[in-house]
C-alpha cells in the first residue's frame, strides 16, 4: 500500500505541481487548499507538506499545534516557504518542521526531501510512553529521563527537544546553531559542544560512553534516545518565542511576532 502524504498548500499551481510529482513517484496524495479543510480530516498520514502562509491562517502556527498533539509528534512535516532567507528557515525549524523547502518547488529536491523524511528512523514503531528514554513536556519545559525529572536551562531543553525530534539523524554543529541558537550573537560551533557536555551530565548514565546522545566525529551529533512528548495543562501563549523558550529572561514575547534576543551572552 502506498504511503499517504498530505499536501496543505494555498497556491493552486504549487499544490498541483507537488501532487503530480509525488504521485509519479508512487505516493498516495491528498491535497488541501485551506487549514480548515485539513483540520476536518481525522487521520494521520505518513508525511505532511505544509505551506507556511496559508490563505486562512499561519502554517507554522499549525505545525506547532500538530507537535503538541501526541498523535502527530512522529509525523514528518516539511515546510514550504515563500522566502529562502535564513530567518524563515529557522522559524520553520523552530515550529517543529523536520525540514524546509523554498518556492518555487524543484521536483528533484522535493522528492529527495520526502524520501529522506520518510526513511527517518523515528518513523518506525516507537515504544509506549512508559518505555521511552525521554519524556518531554514542551509547554512546561520539563524533561524526564527514564521517569526521573532533570533540571535544564532553556537552551539545553531546546537542544534536547530538537535532537529528539530528529532522532537517528546526524546534525552538524552549524545546523544546530541555526535551529536552536538562531540569531543569537557571540556563539560558535564550540557553543554546541559545551551545551552537549552539560546535557550529557544530566541525561547519560555514563557520559564517557553515552547511550543517548552520540558524537559522530568530524560531522556532529545524533540522538538515539526514544522520546515521547506531553503537554502540561498550564495555559500559555502560542507565539514562537513563548512556546520555544518559556520563561527566558532574554526573550521578549511579541504575540505572533518573531522573538528578539536581547541578552545573548548569558545563554551561551
Amino acid at each position: 500500500m502506498s504511503q499517504l502524504i498530505f499536501v496543505v498548500e494555498g497556491d493552486n499551481f504549487t499544490r498541483q505541481l507537488v501532487r503530480q510529482c509525488l504521485e509519479q513517484e508512487g505516493y498516495a496524495v491528498r491535497s488541501f487548499p485551506t487549514i480548515k479543510a485539513f483540520e476536518e480530516i481525522k487521520m494521520c498520514p505518513s508525511l505532511v507538506l505544509l505551506d507556511s502562509s496559508m490563505p486562512d491562517g499561519d502554517g507554522l502556527d499549525l505545525c506547532r499545534r500538530l507537535r503538541r498533539n501526541a498523535l502527530w509528534v512522529t509525523v514528518p512535516v516539511l515546510a514550504l516557504l515563500e522566502s529562502q532567507d535564513r530567518a524563515s528557515r529557522i522559524a520553520a525549524l523552530e515550529s517543529g518542521a523536520n525540514d524546509a523547502l523554498t518556492k518555487p518547488i524543484q521536483p528533484t529536491e522535493l522528492v529527495a526531501s520526502v524520501l529522506a523524511a520518510l526513511q527517518h528512523p523515528n518513523q518506525a514503531s516507537l515504544p509506549s510512553a512508559g518505555a521511552a528514554d525521554l519524556t518531554i513536556d514542551t509547554s512546561a519545559m520539563k524533561l524526564s529521563v527514564s521517569g526521573v525529572e532533570v533540571t535544564t536551562t532553556a537552551l539545553e531543553f531546546r537542544l534536547v527537544d530538537y535532537l529528539a525530534r530528529h532522532r537517528g539523524r546526524v546534525l552538524t554543529r552549524d545546523a544546530l546553531l541555526d535551529a536552536v541558537w538562531g540569531e543569537m550573537q557571540f556563539v560558535t560551533p564550540r557553543s554546541v559542544d559545551a551545551c552537549i557536555r552539560r546535557i550529557r551530565k544530566k541525561i547519560e548514565h555514563d557520559r564517557r560512553f553515552p547511550a543517548y546522545l552520540k558524537t559522530i566525529r568530524g560531522v556532529g551529533y545524533r540522538m538515539d534516545a526514544y522520546a515521547t512528548w506531553s503537554v502540561s495543562s498550564a495555559e500559555s501563549c502560542d507565539c514562537a518565542a513563548c512556546s520555544a523558550v518559556r520563561n527566558r529572561s532574554d526573550v521578549a514575547c511579541a504575540g505572533t511576532r518573531r522573538r528578539k534576543l536581547v541578552n545573548t551572552r548569558s545563554a551561551v
